[in-house]
């Protein structure tokens, strides 16, 4: 599966956020987001120690693996979609990760301007 035309928070074609873990909603690397995707995974993030012990603290343990969902569980520093309301609750406490904006969806936009997504903006390695 490809980008399927999708478009970036900077109004370019969305890149591919990770494939090791492979993640997306739909895992196939992208943060695409469609009607079955109630949690909005569009956010591209490189989740930090801080963000995954938050997300813990709030009932979404990332770090164990789900082997019957395809979750291999993240460490600090993988790149992974994570869900708009995620992000923001995150963004709110002071713990959001920061964000690979060529890899996060447009749908971003609705949530929080770009200039504020800017602010949290980092660069993909090897990019």
């Amino acid at each position: 599966m490809t980008n399927n035309g999708d478009k970036n928070v900077l109004g370019e074609t969305l890149q591919k956020c990770c494939d090791d873990p492979i993640t997306g909603f739909y895992r196939n690397g992208y943060c695409q987001t469609g009607q079955v995707d109630i949690g909005t995974h569009v956010a591209c993030a490189r989740v930090t120690e801080d963000f995954l012990l938050f997300s813990k603290s709030r009932g979404n343990d990332l770090t164990t693996p789900i082997p019957d969902f395809d979750f291999p569980g993240l460490t600090a520093g993988n790149l992974w979609c994570l869900c708009v309301s995620r992000w923001l609750e995150a963004f709110k406490a002071g713990v959001a990760p920061p964000l690979y904006l060529k890899a996060t969806h447009e749908k971003m936009l609705e949530y929080l301007p770009l200039e504020t997504l800017q602010d949290f903006a980092v660069k993909k390695e090897g990019t």
